[in-house]
Parts: C-alpha cells; structure tokens; sequence
C-alpha cells in the first residue's frame, strides 16, 4: 500500500473487442515519482490498458480513478507523418504549444536542441523518439506515460533514450509508466515491472519479476536469467530506489 494516495488506479478493469477479451480483471497502481514498465507479449493488452489509464478508451468493467489536477505527458507509440510534409521539428512542437521559448527548452531537455529547423522526415529513430518525447513534457508531467519509447532506434541510441528517461524521472520528480517487450535493457531502467497477458501474471522489482514462474513460462528462462543478470548491477547502484 503506497503512503501517499496513487496518480492513477484501476481496480476489476476488464475490456472486450468484439467477443475477444483483451483485460481480465486487472488492477494497477501508478505512485508518485516511480518508474513502472509494463512488459508481456504482443497483443496482450499493454496499450489497451494505457489507453484505458489515460480516459481514451472507457472499461467494459472496473473503475479507474486519477489523483485530481494530473497532468500527463503521452508519448504513442507510433506517430503517422507523411514524409512529404514540409513540417520542421519546432513547428511540431509548436503545433502542441506556441511557446517558442517553451518549445526549446523542451528538446534542450531531451538532447536535441539544434534540431528546430530539421525537417522532421530526416531525422533519424533516435531523434524522432527525442522529439516526441520533447512533446510529453511540454505539459510538465506529473506522470510520462511512454508507449514502446525506443522502438526504431539501435541498441546504443536504446541504452541512451533510457539513461535520459530515468534523468527526467530524477530531474522532473514526474512518475513514468513505459510499456516495452524489450526485456534486455529495460529491466535495468525501471523500479517496478508489471507482466501483463490479458491479466496481471507478476508484479515487482526487475529481480523478483526475473525469477517468477508465469515470467519464466512467458519468456523463458534464457530471458529470465539475462534480466536478473541485468537487474544485479542497477541494484548495486540504485538500492534506495527499491528500499
């Protein structure tokens, strides 16, 4: 039980599309100030249950309650820009807050500031996520809510992306609820995992996660053992984020 009263929390949310239920029941506690990921398989539900969180789709049953005056930040995770489209990466950013200033200040936050004039069809994955992720702060988050941050990008720009996601979480005091199925990297970028396949399989630390039986029968044990390898060293160095 959090001390504090949780950002957003679902209870009994259940969600059919047509005669195919994608969520069973599930409850979710989103604190303050944590990074929690979401992982399981394709078609298990993440971005349903995101979307539910965030009031764009309604539950079949269940409620979901949000702390009152929550700002949040959303990175989609895909975004559909004709290539043909004379559209820079500041008047992107401006198309969600006029505010130049406002506007820079956010890609300086994300390490692209010399990007304004570039146009948006030449940037490479790891600018476009930066840039879209630059959008999510525009409102100054209490919760970043990031759908597959790093899809696109190579495994260097991927170690990147994540180090700056956990010096926003630390810069911005914002929680942050990521949904990923890579496994490898972003088990050692979280505080909480939460393994979902139409319901909540396992919940907890990377470590306790690692080593759980329905974790181990999702992704097998190679994964398993890979993640609680990855987990050991940002325990070393994180143990108060845990404690």
């Amino acid at each position: 039980m959090s001390v504090a009263a949780p950002l957003i929390a679902l209870r009994g949310v259940s969600k059919h599309f047509e005669r195919h239920r994608v969520l069973d029941r599930v409850d979710l506690e989103i604190p303050a100030g944590r990074i929690l990921t979401l992982i399981g398989p394709s078609g298990c539900g993440k971005t349903t249950l995101v979307r539910i969180a965030l009031g764009l789709l309604h539950p079949d049953a269940g409620t979901v309650t949000r702390a009152a005056g929550l700002r949040i930040g959303y990175m989609p995770q895909k975004l559909a820009i004709d290539p043909t489209l004379p559209l820079s990466v500041g008047r992107f950013l401006q198309l969600a807050e006029r505010d130049r200033a406002k506007c820079q200040a956010a890609l300086a936050e994300t390490g692209i500031p010399d990007l304004w004039g570039r146009p948006v069809s030449a940037l490479s994955g790891g600018e476009t996520q930066r840039m879209l992720l630059a959008r999510a702060l525009l409102r100054r988050p209490d919760l970043l809510v990031l759908d597959e941050p790093v899809q696109g990008v190579d495994v260097t720009g991927q170690e990147a992306l994540y180090a700056l996601i956990g010096d926003l979480r630390q810069r911005l005091g914002c929680a942050i609820l990521m949904v990923s199925h890579d496994l490898h990297l972003v088990m050692a970028a979280t505080d909480e995992v939460i393994c979902l396949n139409g319901h909540i399989c396992c919940h907890g630390t990377p470590r306790q996660v690692s080593l759980d039986p329905a974790f181990v029968a999702l992704f097998g044990q190679r994964q398993a053992l890979y993640a609680h390898h990855h987990d050991h060293s940002h325990d070393d160095h994180h143990h108060h984020d845990h404690g």
